[in-house]
């Protein structure tokens, strides 16, 4: 039986009161499915009336959540969900009901990574730059390119390609940023909390030259409307505002710097006398871009002339055929569910006895055969050895290097 008695009955009402919301439920709901007064379900989410053991497993089983989610220490987290809800429900109706879902599941991944952290006791560094006006006589394209090109120069990147993009946006920036099924024509969401930071889903289902521009779309939320939640369609209707032009138009710009493209392009002609839709498709990869997103970007700086994009879609080109034609490598882009760093906290909590298997499946969302693969993925290095062969090493992560003897 639950042993209740060492929770804060107000911090246990508010995770009941955020699940519920998840849950898109009202209160006479979940007082109903209870057996009680609306009144007294009130006073629960309050902390005013103590919840008994065998009601938190049925509010829980009503939530579809875990016990242990409901009762997990700490202050509970902001709720992210209100204002994208709002969104959501300006959306297209055929999306909202699936969207409003999503936006739970946003809600509990960063969740269970605040947890995460707490228990190892690794907060994640946040390194934002201010925040832009768009209250300004600058075009908001010529805007997005200089904040785009002083961004990459606050992160050391110089003019190079970024190949781990959702890895950098973590560790040096501070994101958080997770890959989920979203409705088709949903490229991602953004919602911003003091205690979280930036938060952003990306649509898994799309390849990755196309998560890598959405992740940087919100990334440019981040910067010209860091409170202002938001869902991105892949196409909007009518005239677009402003935040989302220059959303827009920093995520071309951050992927493919302006001087690096112009001076690849150059050099191209140089050698060859022209510029083909061979080495634009080289170019595309070059930058781990899309052909679309490169076409565009070289009319944007004036390199080909404009509607060549229109052109070569209407030809019916092929962008996935013409790279296995030029022998173009795959690019190493992971579709987890979660970033690298939160994988590696679930693992070490898990190695360390803070977590049980059960709630290891939990945080990787999986069964606890694949978790179990995981930690030894996490936990296991493989080398070339000398006589060619590949071999496996078990990596000892707890043994000092303070004490080792010199």
């Amino acid at each position: 039986m639950l042993q209740l008695e060492t929770i804060d009955p107000r911090i246990l009402g508010q995770r009941i009161a955020e699940a519920r919301r998840a849950r898109g439920v009202t209160q006479e709901d979940v007082a109903n499915h209870l057996g009680c007064s609306r009144p007294t379900y009130i006073a629960i989410e309050k902390g005013e009336r103590a919840v008994k053991p065998e009601e938190v497993v049925k509010l829980a089983d009503y939530f579809g959540r875990k016990v242990s989610e409901l009762v997990r220490p700490g202050e509970p987290m902001v709720d992210l969900q209100p204002h994208l809800r709002a969104v959501a429900e300006k959306m297209k109706p055929e999306d909202g009901k699936e969207l409003v879902e999503k936006i739970g599941d946003l809600q509990r991944l960063a969740a269970d990574y605040r947890e995460l952290e707490r228990l190892m006791n690794a907060p994640l560094r946040h390194n934002y730059p201010p925040q832009v006006s768009l209250d300004t006589p600058l075009d908001v394209a010529e805007l997005a390119e200089a904040v785009a090109t002083q961004e990459r120069r606050r992160l050391g990147l110089g003019e190079q390609p970024v190949e781990e993009l959702r890895g950098l946006l973590e560790s040096d920036v501070g994101l958080r940023i997770f890959y989920w099924p979203l409705p088709s024509a949903i490229a991602g969401m953004y919602a911003y909390a003091d205690d979280l930071g930036g938060c952003i889903m990306v649509n898994r289902k799309h390849p990755a030259e196309r998560r890598r521009v959405s992740m940087l779309h919100e990334y440019g939320h981040l910067i010209v409307d860091r409170y202002k939640p938001g869902i991105d369609y892949l196409n909007m209707g009518g005239r677009k505002p402003a935040n989302e032009r220059f959303a827009e138009a920093f995520a071309i710009a951050f992927l493919m710097p302006a001087a690096s493209v112009r001076q690849r392009f150059s050099e191209v002609v140089a050698a060859n006398n022209d510029f083909q839709i061979a080495d634009l498709c080289r170019l595309s990869h070059y930058y781990f871009a899309s052909v679309e997103a490169t076409a565009i970007r070289l009319e944007q700086l004036s390199l080909i002339p404009k509607g060549s994009w229109a052109l070569i879609k209407e030809s019916k080109f092929a962008p996935r055929q013409a790279a296995a034609l030029l022998s173009l490598p795959a690019h190493h882009e992971t579709p987890d569910y979660y970033p690298e760093r939160y994988k590696f906290l679930a693992v070490r909590a898990f190695e360390q006895g803070r977590i049980s298997q059960e709630q290891l499946s939990r945080f990787l969302r999986c069964d606890p055969i694949k978790a179990r693969q995981i930690v030894m993925e996490c936990l296991t290095s493989k080398f070339v050895a000398d006589d060619g062969c590949v071999q496996s090493i078990q990596l000892e992560f707890q043994q000092s290097l303070l004490s080792a003897q010199s």
